[in-house]
């Protein structure tokens, strides 16, 4: 009943420079990411309300060609995991995966940490049962969830002995891409004003 998340987000996607000309320049869509290792399964990701993990992310990985691109969503019918109730939703899903690897005779995906940081990055397991919970829906009710909603912990201790993680964030997986109400570029703050 309270899955519907009643309202929009900010969501940053870092990427390479020639993408956000393509998106923002062009009007064309963001493309699903459909990897492995994808934590929230398929479809386009975003840190919500966090620019700047998404222009590190970027910058990290596509160095002087980094952009991001904001979009407003609207997460519709969302998978939120920072909610406790979808812990058996993802039980379930597990419980659905695992029957289906032994019936045909294949090992449970694992997650794997990264070859850079200790960080578990490689989510093999996690996209396996987010996706395996989709295709449940989508068999059982004809429809799935519109996104996915959930916290990462990444990095060090922001202090020593502490619990809070500097590179922790809120990621967004958005599968129904009409949930991208648009896309913008985002802007410099004016030094001249407080930002409200």
């Amino acid at each position: 009943m309270y899955r519907k998340l009643p309202n929009l987000v900010i969501g940053f996607h870092g990427c390479e420079y020639k993408t956000f000309q393509k998106v923002i320049v062009d009007g064309q869509p963001l493309k699903a990411s459909s990897n492995e290792y994808d934590w929230l399964g398929n479809g386009i990701y975003f840190w919500e309300q966090n620019y700047q993990r998404a222009y590190e992310w970027a910058r990290n990985r596509y160095k002087d060609d980094a952009a991001v691109i904001g979009a407003v969503i609207d997460l519709g019918y969302c998978l939120n995991l920072t909610d406790s109730a979808s812990a058996s939703i993802l039980k379930q899903g597990y419980e659905l995966l695992k029957i289906r690897c032994e019936i045909v005779g294949n090992e449970l995906p694992k997650n794997r940490p990264s070859s850079k940081t200790k960080d578990v990055l490689l989510r093999d397991l996690d996209c396996a049962v987010i996706q395996q919970i989709h295709d449940f829906r989508k068999t059982k009710f004809g429809t799935d969830f519109d996104s996915v909603r959930g916290v990462f912990t990444e990095g060090e201790a922001v202090y020593p002995g502490g619990q809070f993680l500097e590179k922790t964030h809120i990621q967004l997986c958005v599968c129904n891409p009409n949930c991208i109400k648009g896309y913008f570029a985002p802007m410099v703050p004016d030094e001249g004003f407080p930002i409200p």
